[in-house]
């Protein structure tokens, strides 16, 4: 049961990763997600597109020194039991 958690939690923090690098200017403004693109106007309920940006911007700004804690702490668990 423990190995299945920690494989769980080890897949999300690669998905964290994973959002946290994605470059604005290189990969997200050539599908077309960058932050020039409208999202909605005052009073309207943002798209799904809108909130995924949202969510993409939030992971970037607010977890991105966690993150290095986070991953020092499993590279070293990874290094001292395999």
């Amino acid at each position: 049961m423990a190995f299945i958690l920690y494989s769980l939690l080890q897949a999300a923090l690669l998905v964290v990763n994973a959002i946290a690098v994605l470059h604005e200017e290189r990969f997200l403004r050539r599908i077309g997600w960058g932050t020039d693109q409208g999202i909605g106007g005052f009073g309207e309920d943002p798209g799904i597109k809108g909130q995924l940006m949202n969510l993409i911007r939030s992971v970037r700004t607010v977890m991105r020194v966690p993150l290095i804690g986070v991953n020092t702490v499993t590279i070293v668990l990874l290094l001292l039991f395999g």
